[in-house]
């Protein structure tokens, strides 16, 4: 007895079964196709959401916390550390929403090119009847993006992008930097707030006290909220990297048919070969292998 996943991939491997024929030609690729945008109003929101919601970080730290602190190493070091940490999020943020996600070329389900593959007994291939793409092992559909994605984990509005095979890296960096500085800010707030109970109010600001305690406050519940979610949210990726199974996998629980590696090796799946501080950075582009993703033994 087949399982529902085994029924609704169990497609014959001749070309003509998979209707090439309702497919049109993947349309030309054009200098605009180099930059990966999603147009989806509520994730354009989100995403600016996100950079307000950091240059208000950025705003209470520097200008009612720091400036106004008598100690300028105090002021040097944490100002540093905080705006740096901020530009690696904001880089992290940028790159995952406009980097392509893994997207399989759309219309390619056309007859010459299922032939091209020139399948060998025991190779199947899938298309996907939404975007007209042959599609690969551990892709699925995208519903916001419109297309097909490799190793899908979940689309995320708040960067405006699935997170996938090409991008994965720069979505876990941004949900650890904006953990850091949400822990940072809080550390940073609860100083301060001891520092104004012991001075005038008056002299730990530039702002009168009720403004500074109301900015404090509002600085204090973002940080405590994006610190317990993007903390929950980098430990759920990682943990999906270690076991190499997206998170679609995991809810629909997929039958695993991919060779299984260490957790080491997944992450150096992710976050590219060898370990170095690239790792860290959001300006470094990975190198995830060149495997034959269209195909599968089964």
């Amino acid at each position: 007895m087949k399982s529902p996943a085994h029924r609704t991939r169990d497609i014959e491997r001749q070309a003509g079964y998979l209707k090439p024929e309702h497919c049109a030609p993947p349309p030309p690729r054009t200098g605009s196709d180099t930059m990966w945008f999603i147009r989806d109003g509520c994730g354009i929101v989100c995403g600016v959401i996100t950079w307000i919601l950091v240059f208000y970080a950025e705003f209470v730290v520097v200008f009612v916390m720091l400036l106004p602190a008598k100690n300028v190493a105090y002021s040097l070091i944490n100002g540093a550390l905080f705006n740096g940490l901020a530009f690696l999020a904001l880089a992290s943020h940028a790159r995952a929403m406009c980097t392509d996600p893994g997207a399989v070329p759309k219309g390619n389900a056309t007859k010459e090119f299922i032939e091209s593959l020139q399948l060998k007994p025991g190779q199947v291939v899938y298309k996907c009847p939404k975007c007209c793409s042959i599609k690969p092992d551990r892709a699925h559909h995208c519903s916001v993006c419109k297309r097909c994605i490799k190793k899908m984990d979940h689309h995320c509005p708040w960067v405006n992008n699935c997170v996938g095979e090409n991008n994965q890296k720069y979505f876990v960096l941004f949900t650890m930097y904006i953990a850091l500085i949400s822990f940072h800010a809080l550390i940073m707030v609860a100083f301060h707030f001891v520092f104004c109970f012991e001075e005038d109010w008056s002299k730990c600001s530039s702002f009168s006290p009720p403004a500074t305690v109301i900015l404090l406050i509002l600085l204090c519940f973002e940080g405590l909220l994006f610190l317990i979610f993007t903390a929950v949210m980098f430990g759920t990726q990682v943990h999906s990297i270690c076991t190499d199974e997206t998170g679609i996998e995991q809810l629909k629980k997929e039958e695993r048919r991919w060779a299984k590696k260490s957790k080491w090796m997944n992450m150096k799946v992710v976050f590219g070969h060898p370990f170095s501080i690239a790792w860290l950075s959001p300006f470094a582009t990975p190198d995830h292998g060149k495997a034959d993703v269209y195909q599968y033994i089964v």
